[in-house]
């Protein structure tokens, strides 16, 4: 019996976590917006079936949703990363491997069984998903990743599956694929289906069907494989650890326009405190610093500029960090522009454990210890006792460039003043 895959996911993620926190919201169509409450990025099963878009911006619906009495919700990462941690680890101690592919998404290996009693053990699966943690989840399953990403959007969108779509059981697999556009298979973007259009290829069936040699000659060896998965033939392995990250990029659009220097050296310093962080929790260190910003494309006078910096001694250091990056913000500061993004990318990353050291930048290891130590330690309380609990000076108190979320719920999970509360009377 071939391998068998399959890709679980957490349906309407974004708002199932909101109406899993808010019992007044189950049932209720909900919405979740994105940075800064511009557009909407998540829809419950209500809010689908009422017709909103996704992507619609939230001002141009605004009136309709409260005409429709649409909850609204701003986008709560940290009420959604926790989430989506639980979830894998849960996972994880039911399957033997797991790629953890998306915050709501993965693949896994099933475990060896017959193809019906996977059907079975799906259903389980999703009954101690809901049980312990509340979140309704669909998977599916086939003998390749991209039959188990088909086979989950099957799952997903026939009633009639409820949450469980096993291709491995398929009869009528070549039906399934003709009902598929080849705009709507995952690896395919907008320029591959234009030429697989412009051919005839116009289903996954069509394309798992064409001349091997035409696909090579299109697509090359990414074209066969997509080929060969949609035969069934698995190419795409599973990657359970996950990729050294060559760039770490931090940015976020201001609540309100930034006008002021010492403004916008408080937003640079923040992204630099949080790629810090990323840093460590990835157990590497940057070699090269880049600190952009630009003013609203839709603004007349237009500005964006970037200027980056080689570190003589890759690091992880938030201080040895802000100490490089906010000199940048003073070369790319212009009076009289109202900035409306900054961000930070980290580059040149290598791993913590091997640190190329600078003839011209001596460092010992005692130094280099005590620094990991207090590191590890702010990290820590941070961790404890929700983002912020120490702080950089640099960040500033409080910040009025802050991203807008007139409409965020409570850190349920990471902040004990917002745990949920639970009265008994008898």
């Amino acid at each position: 019996m071939a391998a068998a895959l399959a890709l679980i996911d957490c349906n309407n993620f974004y708002a199932s976590c909101e109406q899993l926190f808010d019992p007044a919201l189950q049932g209720q169509p909900v919405v979740v917006l994105s940075n800064n409450d511009g557009c909407i990025v998540a829809r419950s099963r209500e809010a689908r079936q009422l017709g909103i878009a996704m992507g619609t911006p939230y001002f141009q619906v605004a009136d309709r949703l409260r005409d429709q009495q649409v909850v609204v919700r701003s986008s709560n990462y940290a009420l959604y990363g926790d989430m989506s941690q639980r979830v894998m680890a849960l996972l994880k101690q039911r399957v033997p491997e797991l790629e953890v592919y998306s915050i709501d998404e993965a693949f896994a290996r099933l475990p060896s069984l017959p193809a019906d009693e996977l059907s079975r053990w799906a259903a389980e699966l999703r009954v101690v998903v809901r049980q312990q943690l509340g979140l309704p989840i669909a998977l599916g399953m086939a003998p390749s990743k991209v039959l188990a990403k088909l086979a989950n959007r099957l799952a997903k969108r026939d009633p009639a599956r409820t949450g469980v779509c096993n291709l491995l059981l398929e009869s009528h697999l070549p039906d399934r694929l003709a009902e598929v556009a080849v705009e709507d298979l995952w690896g395919v973007g907008r320029r591959l289906a234009r030429w697989c259009r412009l051919r005839g290829l116009a289903t996954a069936l069509d394309l798992a069907q064409a001349d091997s040699a035409l696909i090579r000659q299109g697509w090359g060896v990414v074209g066969l494989r997509l080929q060969q998965e949609l035969r069934g033939i698995s190419c795409l392995a599973l990657e359970s650890e996950p990729v050294a990250k060559q760039e770490t990029c931090v940015s976020r659009s201001f609540g309100t326009a930034v006008l002021d220097r010492l403004s916008l050296r408080e937003a640079v310093a923040a992204h630099v405190v949080r790629g810090a962080e990323k840093l460590r929790r990835q157990g590497q260190r940057a070699g090269r610093l880049t600190v952009f910003v630009r003013t609203s494309p839709f603004a007349a006078g237009f500005y964006a500029n970037s200027i980056s910096v080689g570190l003589p001694l890759a690091t992880a250091d938030t201080a040895v960090l802000l100490q490089r990056a906010l000199p940048l913000v003073d070369q790319l500061f212009r009076p009289g522009h109202a900035f409306q993004k900054a961000g930070v990318l980290l580059g040149q990353l290598q791993p913590q454990e091997h640190l190329q050291h600078h003839l011209l930048v001596p460092c010992s290891p005692q130094q280099l210890r005590r620094r990991s130590r207090l590191l590890q330690a702010v990290d820590r309380l941070n961790q404890r006792f929700g983002t912020g609990t120490v702080q950089w000076a640099a960040v500033g108190v409080e910040p009025d460039w802050c991203m807008r979320r007139q409409h965020l719920s409570a850190h349920f999970t990471t902040s004990k003043a917002d745990l949920p509360m639970v009265s008994a009377h008898e």
